[in-house]
């Protein structure tokens, strides 16, 4: 394969970078010394620093040096440093405030190149497409640097465009990092090298992704359409007739890091409420739509002020006491099918549940453990892993934690990382690292567990009513405990309205699909041989602020809306004669 053909190539193909670097061993021996010149470098002056007790003097500089070799060797390392900046509880202090500056304080490239790139993509010169532009980028990222314009029109838009020449630097570091997953992946331990080659073609498809800026447009579009009925997140607007495949113009997103603690003040947001946005946002990234942002550092997410909004036409404004959380950068994004997603949401329904029998059956599902495999001495250690994981803290429960403890499993239990698995486990670490950072304290399952349990007790799909039963039921018997849990945790969210909620319950109840569940609560009622007047009513005890009597009456007569005249004379004595019963208790 030729040099030409090379550059033009638009996919990531591990065959086709491993023919051409094959042929060039001099660029992939001379890489690949330079890589572990710079880190051996760097090692050697930690141990220095160790020996003559230099340590404290010396750790400013050690950051420094670390943050100029990442960036010396490009993109592929820069990436890397990104992923560390979001984790204070793995780098310490010092590094950590080196290596956030490679979220979007690079070194940029000449901006009279951007200009001409701009240029030539797009066929006219900077003042035919730009009523004004800055003279030098306001942000540098490892893959391309961003302008502020405004166009002739009048809105003010970011100007993306990518570094020049990326593609070659890309394709050597990508053909070194799978050659050392191949060669390393025996050495290393905790069965981590079993799928490792493919973990890095699945960063190499999405770094080809993502530097195909026509598709991060795209991206960008069919993120915003997911989240249309959210006002807590916003999507920055693609300007098609001014992008093409290396420079993208999008809305100017007026907002800031999510990282700066002192504007979040000023602007009257709570530090929480934007963790709750984000958790809420991610998780329904993977369990809802299954398209998620899988390069969430805190470069590509930002806090914006409250927006206004209008109760009526004749009413002021009124801002809404919520902020709102910008995503940018739609470049590394991935799409999971039906069948994963119903298998995490089956994860989470049965983690909640504590039953680990059925979690593993979901790791054998979602590929970490192999079909062969047998789960029943697995089902303990699960449960010693992730039997304590309720009101943990961010800063006692997170993937560290977690991994820590699966790395003594690994030993004796084949768990691996399937390769689809690498970019949601890296969305999910960063997304965790940035709550880290905002609150140690703050508790990500009181945000998880509630939206779970929303979406069960809403069961707007037929796949979310059926989890829903899987939960209230076990072995056939109605489990009256789990039905209070989930209202409980569902009403820790204050956005939760528990009315909708039983007005889509009924309805469900009352249709040909709630068949059935209603044979099943009536066994229910009178199984064990006794009717079970007690769990009712402490189940009306924990609902009935939420339900009061009329309101509750009128969402069952309009969940008896479809029936036949005959059935709703049979049913509307009991819904009408219900309340009355519980209050007399």
């Amino acid at each position: 394969m030729g040099q030409h053909s090379i550059t033009q190539l638009k996919r990531y193909d591990s065959d086709a970078i491993a023919r051409y670097n094959r042929y060039r061993p001099w660029r992939a021996i001379w890489r690949a010394c330079k890589i572990i010149g710079y880190f051996t470098s760097f090692i050697l002056g930690l141990k220095r620093d160790e020996w003559q007790n230099h340590i404290e003097k010396n750790k400013l500089k050690r950051a420094e040096q670390l943050r100029h070799i990442l960036i010396t060797l490009g993109p592929t390392f820069i990436k890397v440093g990104q992923a560390l900046s979001t984790r204070p509880d793995l780098v310490r202090k010092d590094f950590l405030e080196e290596l956030v500056k490679l979220q979007d304080q690079l070194p940029p490239f000449s901006s009279d190149i951007a200009f001409k790139i701009i240029e030539t993509e797009l066929g006219q010169t900077i003042d035919e497409t730009f009523q004004q532009i800055s003279a030098v980028p306001v942000a540098a990222a490892s893959l391309g640097q961003v302008y502020r314009a405004r166009l002739h029109s009048g809105e003010e838009v970011a100007v993306k465009v990518q570094r020049p020449n990326l593609l070659p630097t890309l394709i050597l570091d990508l053909f070194l990092m799978r050659w050392a997953a191949k060669w390393f992946s025996p050495w290393l331990p905790l069965n981590l090298g079993h799928d490792l080659t493919l973990i890095v073609d699945e960063f190499g498809t999405k770094l080809f992704e993502e530097i195909d800026y026509v598709n991060e447009g795209r991206n960008a579009e069919k993120f915003a359409n997911n989240f249309r009925d959210d006002p807590t997140v916003k999507v920055p607007s693609i300007y098609w007739r001014y992008s093409s495949n290396h420079v993208l113009t999008l809305e100017w997103i007026h907002g800031f890091k999510l990282t700066d603690a002192k504007r979040i003040r000023e602007e009257g947001l709570e530090t929480d409420t934007l963790i709750r946005i984000g958790v809420t946002s991610g998780l329904r990234q993977l369990l809802e739509h299954g398209f998620f942002h899988a390069d969430p550092h805190p470069g590509n997410l930002f806090a914006m002020p409250p927006q206004c909004s209008f109760d009526e036409p004749s009413t002021p404004a009124k801002v809404e006491r919520t902020g709102r959380m910008a995503y940018i950068d739609f470049g590394m994004m991935d799409q999971l099918d039906e069948s994963t997603k119903e298998t995490l949401v089956d994860s989470v329904v049965h983690l909640i549940n504590k039953d680990y029998t059925e979690l593993a059956k979901d790791f054998v599902k979602l590929g970490f453990l192999t079909p062969d495999i047998d789960i029943l001495p697995i089902v303990p250690a699960l449960e010693s892993v992730l039997g304590d994981v309720m009101g943990e803290s961010v800063r006692d429960f997170n993937f560290k934690t977690i991994t820590d403890r699966f790395s003594e499993l690994m030993y004796e239990y084949p768990f691996r990382i399937p390769a689809k698995f690498a970019l949601i486990i890296r969305s999910l670490v960063t997304q965790e690292g940035l709550a880290l950072t905002l609150n140690p304290d703050f508790k990500i399952v009181e945000v998880a567990y509630p939206y779970v349990a929303k979406r069960l007790l809403t069961g707007e799909s037929p796949q979310l009513r059926r989890r829903l039963i899987e939960v209230l039921f076990k072995n056939g018997k109605f489990q009256w405990e789990r039905l209070e849990n989930l209202i409980t945790i569902a009403r820790s969210d204050s956005s939760f309205d528990l009315l909708p909620t039983a007005q889509l319950g009924l309805q469900y109840l009352f249709s040909e699909e709630g068949h059935f569940l209603r044979r099943q609560l009536i066994l229910a009622l009178v199984e064990d041989d006794r009717l079970h007047t007690e769990e009712v009513q402490r189940l009306w005890n924990l609902i009935k602020a939420d339900l009061q009597p009329a309101r509750l009456f009128s969402v069952a007569l309009d969940a008896l809306v479809d029936f036949s005249a005959q059935s709703t004379a049979a049913l509307l004595p009991s819904v009408v004669t219900l309340p009355t019963f519980l209050n007399s208790k």
